[in-house]
C-alpha cells in the first residue's frame, strides 16, 4: 500500500502550517498538517488518497514554500523507523529502564587526580522491586 503521508524537508523556522496547507491542497483534501517547531524545519502532510501525495511529491520537491526551497518526499512507514514502538505506552523503550542503572565506561582522562581520589563509593540498594 502507497504512503499518504509526505514528508517536507528543509523548510527552516520559517515553516508555517497555513502556508503548508495552501500548497498541498492544491493536490487533493488533507487529513493533516503538523510542522515541528523543536527542532524547526520539517513537516509532514497527510493526504486522503495516496494518489495525491504521490502527485505532491513529483510536483512540490525543490519548489520554492515559506521563502525557502523545500524538499519533498513519501515518509517512510513509521514501523519501518528503527526504535518505532506502534502501541502508545509513553515512556522509555524497556532495553533503557533496565540499563538506567549499569555504570557507564569509565572516561579515559579527563578528571584530574584530585578528584578521583575525593571520589566515594556509592551503592543503591533496591528492595521490593
Amino acid at each position: 500500500m502507497a504512503s499518504s503521508r509526505v514528508y517536507v524537508g528543509d523548510l527552516g523556522s520559517g515553516g508555517s502550517k497555513p502556508e503548508l496547507e495552501r500548497e498541498f491542497e492544491r493536490y487533493g483534501p488533507l487529513k493533516s498538517v503538523w510542522v515541528a517547531r523543536n527542532p524547526p524545519g520539517f513537516a509532514f502532510i497527510e493526504f486522503e488518497d495516496p494518489r495525491d501525495a504521490e502527485d505532491a511529491v513529483r510536483d512540490m520537491d525543490g519548489r520554492y514554500v515559506c521563502g525557502v526551497r523545500i524538499r519533498v518526499e513519501l515518509a517512510k512507514n513509521s514501523s519501518s523507523r528503527p526504535g518505532y514502538r506502534s502501541n502508545t505506552r509513553r515512556g522509555p523503550p524497556p532495553n533503557v529502564v533496565s540499563s538506567r542503572y549499569r555504570r557507564s565506561p569509565p572516561r579515559k582522562g579527563g578528571r584530574s587526580k584530585h578528584l578521583l581520589e575525593s571520589a566515594t563509593a556509592i551503592r543503591l540498594v533496591y528492595d521490593h522491586l
